[in-house]
């Protein structure tokens, strides 16, 4: 059940099916590009992908975007972002998608590339506005691997972990695989074809549990807990930014 058969490379697991079905590498050339991009990532923002022993992923996540909201909350919501402070602060959740489990790591994969993007089209623009006004000049918005669309795809990566970090908080008990299960659905279902929804479903029941992910976080149970409500409460304001950059344009965020 937990293998495919391929009569020329022999069997590949779900978890491998899961990475061909986003970027069509065979899984050499996928792990070269992971690599690639993890390096590029960390000498763009200045955050690396990989978590160390004494690292506290969680405790930076929620310290950046807290950083990131009370500059809206201060502009009452007028200031415009500016694109590398807000990829730096991206570049720190893309750890929590692998902590989630292997099968999490073709969003985390996916998801490093287009932080990449955005810390690099950081050094042309001032502002995640103008950005996407370039796009929209140039025709290029819904374009694969376009800026805005790379923004729009990190906002629904932003989304997902608001939605999971609540469904932890809310949940009862030591799994989070409903908290996952539900987050994934509500963020990501719509956008990913069956043979990936699949794929996830399939492996849903190898999920960490709660006391694992905060293990892996370098959290204790208490302190995880207080971070992600941080995370929870700072993170609408940056989601409703980015929207409001593409309702004003009259974009659609729902692609």
């Amino acid at each position: 059940m937990g293998e495919v058969e391929n009569n020329k490379q022999g069997k590949r697991t779900i978890g491998d099916v899961i990475l061909m079905c986003f970027g069509g590498y065979s899984k050499k050339e996928k792990v070269h590009e992971e690599t690639k991009t993890r390096r590029g990532l960390s000498n763009s923002t200045g955050a690396g992908t990989r978590l160390g022993v004494d690292e506290k992923p969680l405790r930076r996540i929620a310290d950046s975007f807290q950083e990131l909201a009370n500059v809206i909350s201060s502009s009452d919501g007028a200031s415009d972002l500016d694109p590398a402070a807000f990829s730096r602060a991206c570049a720190f959740v893309a750890p929590l998608f692998g902590c989630v489990g292997f099968h999490f790591k073709f969003i985390e994969m996916d998801y490093v590339t287009k932080v990449k993007d955005l810390a690099e089209a950081s050094k042309s623009f001032g502002t995640l506005e103008a950005m996407v006004d370039e796009d929209v000049q140039t025709n290029s918005v819904r374009i694969q691997g376009s800026h805005s669309r790379n923004l729009l795809k990190i906002k629904h990566g932003l989304h997902f972990l608001k939605v999971l970090f609540e469904q932890i908080l809310l949940t009862e008990g030591h799994s989070i695989r409903e908290p996952v299960s539900k987050a994934y659905t509500q963020i990501f279902n719509s956008y990913h074809g069956w043979a990936l929804r699949k794929a996830v479903a399939a492996r849903i029941h190898h999920i960490p549990t709660k006391q694992q992910l905060f293990k892996k976080l370098g959290e204790d149970e208490s302190s995880a807990r207080a971070l992600m409500q941080t995370y929870i409460l700072a993170s609408p304001p940056l989601l409703q930014h980015v929207e409001k950059i593409f309702l004003e344009r009259e974009l659609g965020i729902d692609w």
